[in-house]
């Protein structure tokens, strides 16, 4: 089971980190809404130009929750920046995430996260009550279950309590995408859970899908190339957990252009070039 673990447990990084099935990418429309560009100012580690792009929208559109759970994104992103978890290599060698430190969270950052998924939570709950399916308020529930799995995996180091987070998060993808496809950033979080439980031997993929996990390798690589392809928000994202799934198959060549094409794009984020440099 301890195999199970390190396998599961880095997948709680990827549980379910939104939009039209476009393959216009967030750099390309940094500017077209303030939502567009604070997903590109939190990429490009402007956390507070995110924040504030985040609350115009929040402005202009009271009732829609994915204003708040995006501003939690910005939130854990900033965390995740200033604890240095989004290292590739961390998800790249099993013994140097099982062997790292506790985080020690920010007080503040950590109250803005759970108040903006609160938010976020009280307006899909609202929306839901009258239209459960609702295309929007199901994919801020995905969202706001991804990354509140991410903070209690990585800030919190309660891992188990983040498959939990995870599973759900893919369950409502698989529902929002049953009702449409065109949501192509909801395919990360299937694509997430399949990939990751997906490395584990076979005796623990059939105990995990005996508790309702996807645990399809190839099918998870599937959907997260469909997110890095056609998302919008989400599509960097899926970039970059698809070049540590390169890395990870010791596919090198895929990886470098993976991150080379990030690092255009985001020239603001060292990661990208600290992580070619290491190819390099």
């Amino acid at each position: 089971m301890a195999h199970w673990k390190q396998r599961a447990i880095i997948g709680a990084l990827l549980a379910g980190l939104l939009f039209a099935c476009s393959p216009l990418a967030v750099a390309d429309v940094g500017s077209s809404t303030p939502l567009d560009a604070g997903y590109f100012d939190m990429y490009n580690l402007d956390f507070p130009a995110a924040h504030g792009a985040f609350h115009t929208w929040e402005k202009l559109h009271p009732d829609d929750p994915l204003g708040p759970v995006s501003d939690a994104a910005a939130y854990l992103f900033s965390e995740f920046h200033r604890l240095h978890i989004l290292e590739v290599e961390l998800f790249t060698d099993n013994q140097k995430y099982e062997k790292r430190g506790k985080p020690s969270p920010d007080p503040a950052a950590k109250s803005g996260f759970e108040q903006a998924l609160a938010d976020s939570q009280h307006l899909a709950d609202q929306i839901l009550a009258k239209d459960p399916q609702n295309r929007n308020a199901l994919f801020a529930e995905i969202l706001a279950n991804g990354l509140h799995g991410d903070y209690v995996a990585l800030i919190e180091k309660r891992n188990f309590a983040s498959l939990s987070y995870m599973k759900t998060s893919r369950a409502l993808a698989d529902k929002l995408l049953a009702l449409d496809p065109s949501y192509c950033d909801a395919y990360l979080a299937v694509g997430v859970e399949n990939y990751l439980l997906g490395l584990n031997p076979a005796p623990v993929r059939w105990l995990l899908r005996l508790g309702g996990s996807q645990t399809d390798k190839d099918q998870g690589i599937a959907k997260l190339k469909l997110a890095s392809e056609k998302g919008h928000y989400l599509a960097p994202f899926a970039r970059l957990l698809l070049a540590v799934a390169a890395l990870r198959d010791h596919d090198r060549a895929t990886a470098k252009g993976l991150l080379q094409g990030l690092a255009q794009q985001f020239p603001n984020n060292p990661l990208y070039q600290k992580e070619l440099a290491k190819l390099n």
